[in-house]
């Protein structure tokens, strides 16, 4: 009989044994449902026949039996028939249980193993399957590294495509700088890269070191490239204090900020800078390092490195900075205009105060010098003003003085304090009564009347909102401030100051010229007629004593070049000029009669050599007799004529007013005690009128304020 395990389940035979169809029939596929034809009484296929056990043998039980459909038509108690045992056997196959334990009666018996060929067969099946495994991870991880180090390299020419050649960056050209001083060596402006002298690590106090150390970078002796530990330390210091007292860039990654890259800020730049860190500390030691920074980090004001931060701020070398100077300069990186002491002193001062606080949590300091050193913060005293239309002046005048490319250090003439005195002067008036006569814009000079050193210069209302300089540049109708030119060809002619001239109406051709007042009196003096700035007696002194051509080579002898129509209308003052220019002829009305030429430079060095400079020697471009004469004539103006405004009593004044038709321009030009001329200028630069502004209100008033003002041993 069959053993009851048998896995083929279509058809279970008790007391006799069917056969299964062969395996390797065609028609196997169809067995399982043939016999179950043939059981039910149904015709199976030829086809199928061969295939199917031969004979179909009842059993000694006398049926076939399938547990696929169990016998209805029997019962099921055991009692009822005697083939009751074989049903219960037939319930029994039936039960899972039954299955799963076997009959009743019989131990369960354990699964045989394998043979040991079967043993060694599924070994070495399993050593097959793990060797595939570790060759496709193999596979795997070569096709990785491939593709990583293609992507890497892609990116790495990507950020490396336009990076600049170290070697070449650290000797790249610079911009020559330029230091303007006043007449107390006070540095006052800047132009170029201000670079001091290079100095060894080994040169510099070691004061200096310590505080950019401490400040900059705590573990710059102990870290690599990058420092992580510094990078967390100055997030939680920053957060800690809620604002930011610590950066997180070594002093190696400024350096290649420094000398290297923009300042953008991406992705791209950041790569870079990591890239060039790493090289500079590849190829550079630590106090290398340390030396380039401070040679060429930047420090305000122009200032590159320590040494010219030095002269810039404390006037003096690097070598001799003592502590707190040092202290000062090495907070300066992180916001050089905000800690720059000539802009803030208050912020500078603190700024400095925290530095020592770091070189003591760095032990380069005790607390005790600490406190002593910050005691002694005391900021050499600095320009008080910009004085930017003169530094710009004065920038373009040096350079025909200096060697192609040389560092300089020039000495000016300017006076800082008599800058500044024009400077708060000039915007009062035009905030004050300026803005309400439509008033936007003026001009200032003030200038040794016996040199032509301008020691002031203001070129306009703002120079942040206009650099166009007013003093220089600017050309306009200087009105009647012209006629002095006309009485001195007078003078010259052999007129007199008491001579006469007739203020009656006169025509020229198809010009009438009026006066400002109205009526006539017949003769005046010519100094009366240049007090009350008379017109028509202007144009009949021109007229009688040269004409035209006479007036304009006046003033060209006296400096005033430009181009002037040779007709009788020059008399007053119809053709432009500059407020420079007509300052500096003034002038030589006061000194005796000398030419002068206005003058910005008095030395100076390039590369550490002094510049030659010439002085310009001012000719006699009067007699003595006639410069007497002509501010003679001018102190009339200020004491009695037009000028009044600019009196100042206890001094000599002595100028001439002038107004332009409709009131565009109004100018003032005189001299105190003969020594300083000062030239005035108001208007506006679009030609618009002002109201009612004549050269005797404003603009003199302007002058009176300025010259008052004034220190006796400036003036």
């Amino acid at each position: 009989m069959r053993d009851w395990r048998n896995k083929d389940r279509n058809w279970i035979m008790m007391g006799a044994c069917v056969t299964s169809a062969p395996r390797h029939c065609k028609e196997h596929v169809f067995i399982s449902s043939s016999i179950r034809s043939v059981l039910s009484g149904a015709v199976v296929p030829s086809s199928v026949q061969p295939c199917l056990p031969q004979p179909l043998t009842p059993a000694p039980c006398g049926f076939i039996h399938t547990p696929l459909m169990p016998r209805q038509d029997q019962p099921r108690s055991r009692t009822a028939r005697p083939d009751a045992r074989y049903r219960a056997d037939q319930d029994a196959v039936q039960d899972p249980d039954f299955i799963r334990r076997g009959p009743p009666g019989r131990a369960k018996r354990r699964p045989s193993p394998p043979p040991p060929s079967s043993r060694r067969k599924g070994k070495a099946a399993k050593e097959s399957v793990a060797s595939r495994q570790k060759w496709r991870w193999l596979r795997w991880g070569i096709m990785a590294l491939i593709w990583g180090g293609l992507t890497a390299a892609v990116f790495l020419v990507y950020f490396a495509w336009d990076l600049p050649r170290p070697e070449e960056a650290l000797d790249a050209p610079r911009r020559p700088s330029l230091i303007l001083r006043d007449q107390e060596g006070l540095t006052f402006a800047t132009y170029g890269d201000v670079v001091g002298e290079s100095l060894r690590l080994g040169d510099m106090p070691r004061a200096m070191q310590e505080a950019a150390v401490s400040v900059e970078d705590r573990r710059f002796w102990s870290h690599g490239a990058i420092d992580p530990i510094g990078i967390a330390r100055a997030i939680w210091v920053n957060l800690s204090s809620g604002r930011l007292r610590q950066g997180g860039s070594t002093i190696t990654q400024q350096v290649a900020k420094t000398l290297f890259l923009s300042n953008e800020r991406t992705l791209r730049r950041k790569v870079q800078e990591l890239m060039l860190t790493i090289w500079l500390s590849e190829h550079f030691t630590r106090q290398e390092i340390l030396e380039i920074w401070l040679n060429r980090v930047y420090l305000g004001a122009g200032a590159w490195g320590v040494d010219a931060a030095a002269h810039v701020y404390f006037g003096i070398s690097a070598r001799h900075l003592n502590i707190w100077q040092a202290a000062m300069l090495a907070g300066l990186p992180r916001a050089p205009s905000r800690f720059n002491p000539r802009v803030d002193p208050t912020a500078a001062i603190a700024r400095t105060r925290e530095v020592l606080q770091a070189m003591v949590e760095t032990h380069a300091l005790t607390a005790a010098q600490a406190s002593a050193e910050a005691a002694k913060i005391s900021f050499r005293q600095q320009a008080p003003t910009g004085a930017p239309w003169f530094a710009d002046w004065a920038a373009e005048r040096a350079q025909s003085l200096l060697p192609q490319g040389a560092d300089a250090v020039i000495r000016t003439t300017l006076d800082s304090h008599i800058q500044s005195i024009a400077e708060a002067r000039l915007t009062a008036m035009l905030d004050g009564p300026g803005a309400a006569a439509n008033v936007h814009e003026a001009a200032v000079v003030v200038m040794d009347a016996r040199t032509g050193a301008v020691r002031a210069m203001v070129g306009g209302a703002d120079y942040r909102r206009s650099s166009f300089n007013r003093a220089t540049i600017m050309r306009r109708q200087p009105g009647s401030s012209f006629k002095p030119f006309v009485w001195l060809v007078a003078m010259e002619n052999g007129e007199e100051p008491d001579d006469t001239v007739s203020d009656a109406p006169i025509r020229v051709g198809n010009w009438s010229p009026s006066n400002y007042e109205p009526g006539s009196v017949g003769d005046i003096t010519l100094e009366t007629a240049l007090a009350h700035s008379v017109n028509t007696a202007a144009v009949r002194l021109l007229l009688r004593d040269g004409g035209p051509a006479a007036v304009i080579e006046a003033a060209h002898r006296l400096g005033v070049e430009d181009s002037f129509p040779r007709n009788a209308s020059i008399a007053l003052g119809t053709a432009d000029a500059g407020l420079l220019e007509m300052t500096a002829a003034y002038a030589s009305f006061f000194n005796g009669g000398y030419r002068v030429t206005p003058r910005a430079i008095e030395a100076g060095t390039a590369d550490h050599r002094p510049i030659q400079i010439t002085a310009p020697v001012g000719e006699a471009v009067m007699t003595p007799e006639v410069a007497r004469d002509m501010a003679r004539m001018l102190q009339a103006v200020v004491a009695r004529g037009t000028g009044r405004a600019a009196a100042i009593p206890g001094h000599a004044v002595g100028g001439k007013t002038g107004t332009t038709q409709d009131y565009r321009d109004a100018w003032f030009i005189g001299c105190i005690d003969d020594r300083t001329v000062i030239g005035v200028w108001v208007g506006n630069d679009d030609r618009t009128p002002m109201r009612n502004i004549t050269g005797g209100s404003l603009p003199a008033r302007l002058f009176h304020d300025i010259a008052a003002a004034l220190p006796p041993t400036r003036n």
